[in-house]
C-alpha cells in the first residue's frame, strides 16, 4: 500500500512524526506537508501563485519527505501529482481535537477530504493537547488498532474523522456532534500599542451520547465516517417536486 501522509500543523510538528513511523507499518509513506502551521485554514486551495516544494529539512526515518508553500490541500493535490499510485491519505496526527462543528474549518481533515475528491480515502487524526506534548507512545497502539480497522475497508473513497484522547480505554463509532456555540471576539493591545483580535469559541449544550465529543468525553477514540455531500435529505424531500416560477 502507498501512503501520503500529510497535516496542517506543518512539517516540523512531532505529530506527523509521530503518525509517518506507524504509517511505515502499513506500506510505503511519502511525507508532504505545509512549510508553516496551516491550523484552520479549511479546504482552502492556492490558485493565484505557484505552488513548490522541497526536501525536508528534518529527517523522517528513511522516509521521503518534502515540504510544501501551500495549505494542507494543495499538499494532498500535489503529493498525490508527485507519487502515482498514493492509495490512502492520513491526515495528522494533529495537535489539538477536531470535534463536532471544529469540522468545518479543520485543515487536518480538509487533506482527508481532498483525498476523497480525488478518489482515494482520506483519514484524519487528532489528540489533544495540554500544558505538555501528547505521549504519541502511549497513544501508538490504538492509532494501530485503528489504522488497521479503517484500511480494512473496501470501500476506497472512505472519509474518516479520528480523535484520540489523551488516555483511551477503548474505540467507538460515533457521529459528529452538532451543537451552536458562544463564539466571542476577544480585544488585546500589541506591543505597539495596535489594536488585535481572537476569535474564540465555546459550545454552548453539553455533548449528545455517541458522538465524538461525547466520546472524547469519555476517553473513547471516536472514528466519525463522514460523506462529502452536504444535502439536507430530509429538506429536500419535502420540497421535491415544487416547482418555482
Amino acid at each position: 500500500m502507498r501512503i501520503l501522509v500529510t497535516n496542517d500543523d506543518g512539517i516540523y510538528s512531532p505529530g506527523i512524526h509521530a503518525l509517518a513511523k506507524i504509517a511505515i507499518g502499513f506500506g510505503e509513506v511519502v511525507v508532504v506537508a505545509p512549510d508553516v502551521e496551516q491550523s484552520s485554514m479549511g479546504h482552502a486551495v492556492t490558485h493565484s501563485r505557484p505552488l513548490t516544494y522541497k526536501k525536508a529539512p528534518i529527517a523522517f526515518d528513511g522516509m521521503e519527505a518534502y515540504r510544501v508553500n501551500g495549505t494542507p490541500a494543495d499538499c494532498v493535490a500535489l503529493g498525490m501529482h508527485l507519487r502515482g499510485g498514493i492509495q490512502v491519505v492520513l491526515s495528522g496526527i494533529n495537535m489539538g481535537p477536531n470535534l463536532g462543528n471544529s469540522m468545518w474549518h479543520s485543515g487536518t481533515l480538509a487533506a482527508a477530504k481532498q483525498a476523497v475528491l480525488l478518489g482515494k480515502k482520506g483519514i484524519a487524526l487528532s489528540t489533544p493537547v495540554g500544558e505538555s506534548e501528547p505521549d504519541f507512545e502511549l497513544l501508538t497502539p490504538y492509532v494501530e488498532k485503528t489504522l488497521t480497522l479503517l484500511l480494512e475497508n473496501p470501500d476506497e473513497t472512505a472519509l474518516y474523522n479520528v480523535n484520540f484522547p489523551r488516555y483511551p480505554s477503548g474505540i467507538r463509532w460515533t457521529r459528529q456532534s452538532v451543537r451552536f456555540y458562544d463564539g466571542k471576539i476577544v480585544p488585546g493591545t500589541d506591543p505597539m500599542g495596535r489594536k488585535h483580535y481572537w476569535f474564540t469559541v465555546m459550545p454552548l449544550e453539553p455533548a449528545e451520547e455517541n458522538t465524538d465529543r461525547w466520546a472524547m468525553e469519555n476517553n473513547l477514540v471516536s472514528i466519525t465516517p463522514l460523506r462529502l455531500d452536504l444535502t439536507d435529505e430530509n429538506q429536500l424531500s419535502s420540497l421535491m417536486g415544487h416547482t418555482v416560477t
